[in-house]
């Protein structure tokens, strides 16, 4: 398996003849407004360009996966950090399957968008030769995340792969650390970049919440979700710092944009 690092939360799983993309937000640096407008610096994103690799890898791309897309069905209120409007024409143009939670089946098929999995949360699905199961994701802490609406993240079982856990945006729940414990995926991918909006409390796990994630899983940690956005505050120098502090620099992985990691 490979793990090609895009951009945030966007990257690309190759397994076998199977490119599969996570959260396609594909469009130009500063195609979309800033997501926090006060508390942090007043920038339009995404902050960074796509890797220069880009273009060479989503000419590969078979399948998609999107945790999350909709909040209440309001086109002005879709994540567009895990679906812009590049995602969605690269998608449509190219009919590529995407599996992606249940409840936003209907609405990315609106638009266009092929969805062949409608992912229930815990059900395991076949899929490409092995299983796919969503498992639930909260999408902050305290009443923010029922405004943001909560998608699903991911457990993959491949032919010949190790198993890996897409954490999705999320804070840390019993759900998450049932995934971490009970299902033991060889690699995990954690959202590290503790988003927040202008209100309320985090939209992702805070520094404490990561460390704990990446304690409680049994392999190897990607983190990203990082220095792409202008609402996440936690770059990778930090995250850095804050592992070798701990101990824990040696079971994570931090790529860069335009980053491939192979296991």
């Amino acid at each position: 398996m490979k793990i090609h690092h895009l951009r945030s939360a966007t990257f690309i799983i190759e397994t076998n003849e199977h490119f599969i993309l996570i959260d396609p937000m594909l469009g130009e640096k500063g195609s979309l407004p800033p997501f926090s407008m006060v508390r942090f610096k007043l920038e339009r994103n995404p902050t960074v360009s796509l890797p220069n690799i880009a273009n060479e890898l989503l000419e590969k791309v078979t399948h998609t996966l999107i945790t999350h897309s909709q909040t209440f069905g309001f086109k002005p209120l879709q994540h567009s950090d895990h679906l812009d409007a590049a995602g969605e024409n690269f998608l449509t143009e190219r009919n590529i399957p995407v599996a992606t939670p249940s409840k936003d089946k209907r609405y990315l098929e609106k638009y266009g968008i092929t969805v062949s999995h409608g992912l229930e949360d815990w059900q395991a699905t076949e899929f490409l030769g092995g299983m796919i199961t969503a498992v639930p994701a909260q999408h902050g802490h305290g009443w923010i995340h029922k405004v943001m609406a909560n998608g699903s993240g991911f457990f993959l079982t491949l032919p010949n792969e190790p198993s890996i856990y897409i954490s999705g945006d999320t804070v840390l729940t019993e759900d998450v650390k049932h995934a971490l414990t009970e299902l033991k995926p060889d690699i995990t991918v954690v959202a590290a970049g503790e988003a927040q909006m202008d209100v309320g409390q985090p939209l992702l796990m805070p520094a404490n919440e990561v460390l704990e994630f990446i304690r409680l899983s049994p392999g190897k940690v990607i983190a990203n979700h990082m220095e792409a956005l202008n609402h996440c505050p936690v770059d990778r120098g930090t995250l850095r710092r804050s592992l070798e502090t701990h101990g824990l620099s040696d079971k994570v992985l931090i790529p860069e944009d335009g980053e491939t990691l192979v296991f």
